[in-house]
């Protein structure tokens, strides 16, 4: 068993898009329409036949009072692990990323978290060798 897809649940698929493709570098994977929305999702330009991120709608009601109180708790929906977190912190600040936790060591691991534009708080994070 292995992990094919996940997904982050966003308020606008074509904002996500841009934020995910245009500011974090992600690729489109596939776009396929259904009604209203589409089967959105992107992938890591590193690992094109990899894990795909779907862009999900967040349409459920249960979605945006969950998504709400993650933020309000400061708690990351998700994490993605880069090479060198405040290289990328640095990037995503000039590219106008806001932050709510700049890069923080946590021993084994250095995270930093910012806001995806969507209603996410997304985590960065890179384990030290």
């Amino acid at each position: 068993m292995r992990v094919n897809v996940m997904s982050v649940m966003v308020d606008d698929q074509a904002k996500a898009l841009r934020f995910y493709t245009e500011v974090l570098g992600f690729e489109p994977k596939r776009e396929i329409p259904l009604g209203e929305h589409s089967w959105l999702t992107v992938v890591s330009p590193e690992d094109r036949d990899g894990v795909e991120l779907s862009l999900e709608p967040d349409e459920h009601p249960a979605a945006r009072p969950f998504k709400q109180a993650l933020v309000a708790d400061g708690i990351p929906f998700t994490s993605f692990a880069v090479d060198d977190v405040s290289a990328e912190y640095e990037r995503l600040t000039g590219l106008g990323v806001r932050f709510t936790q700049p890069p923080a060591d946590m021993g084994v691991v250095t995270t930093a978290v910012f806001d995806d534009t969507c209603g996410n708080l997304i985590q960065i994070a890179a384990l030290k060798d």
